[in-house]
């Protein structure tokens, strides 16, 4: 049953994506608001399906503050970086290049409102993300980042990622961790199996730590939060 949900919802929410892609690149003609509400109801409909085709709930506890902040996310799943846009309201998103490259859908990322990391292009690339992470701000919306820099395997805690200190300071903004149990139901393959991901926001931390804080604290918070999603699970 699970391989016939997740062939049904693969089907269904990527055909319906081409149509949303091509709806949001004829929206950003007539500005960000009618943009940012396409994307929207392009992740309102991924909800929708994961809910009811594939049977996973997504359970949130605790809040993300209202203003602006650097949101730290644990990464297990496309899951969630589309589930994190409805519940922060449309942050903005560092994300890798590659994704902003694809045609249209690429051009709607950056419309959209992402910052676009070349993972190879060393301090370049970091000049880059701080330059665009200031651009994000002014716009008054969250920022959000997956520090530890790619998708991982559940109970997996790689290092943080350089760019994230450098962000972190040039902002000048709290920090909000997040973490997330969707690896065990959304693994890397086709097959997704229904139950509950369970969002959990940390504590915030605040700016102006040295790099060695800032990195300590966030590996720590959004690895714990990480192991607590897995047992209330």
């Amino acid at each position: 049953m699970a391989v016939i949900r997740s062939l049904l919802f693969a089907a269904t929410f990527y055909s319906a994506t081409v149509l949303w892609v091509l709806a949001g690149v004829v929206a950003s003609l007539f500005g960000r608001r009618p943009t940012l509400a396409v994307v929207l109801s392009w992740v309102g409909v991924h909800h929708w399906l994961t809910r009811n085709l594939l049977g996973i709930q997504t359970k949130v506890e605790g809040a993300i503050p209202a203003g602006h902040h650097l949101i730290a996310v644990k990464h297990e799943a496309m899951y969630e970086t589309l589930e994190m846009v409805r519940i922060t309201n449309l942050p903005v998103i560092v994300i890798k290049k590659e994704l902003s490259d694809i045609p249209l859908f690429g051009f709607l990322t950056r419309r959209y409102g992402v910052i676009p990391v070349e993972r190879t292009a060393g301090a370049k690339a970091l000049r880059n993300l701080v330059a665009e992470g200031e651009k994000a701000v002014a716009t008054g919306r969250p920022v959000m980042i997956f520090p530890e820099g790619t998708r991982v395997r559940a109970g997996e805690q790689p290092e943080i990622k350089p760019g994230f200190a450098a962000l972190y300071r040039a902002l000048g903004l709290p920090v909000v961790p997040v973490a997330m149990n969707s690896g065990r139901l959304w693994g890397r393959g086709l097959v997704h199996r229904p139950g509950t991901v369970t969002f959990k926001v940390g504590d915030t931390i605040p700016p102006g730590l040295k790099r060695d804080e800032i990195e300590r604290r966030v590996h720590g918070a959004i690895n714990a939060l990480a192991s607590g999603a897995e047992a209330s699970a």
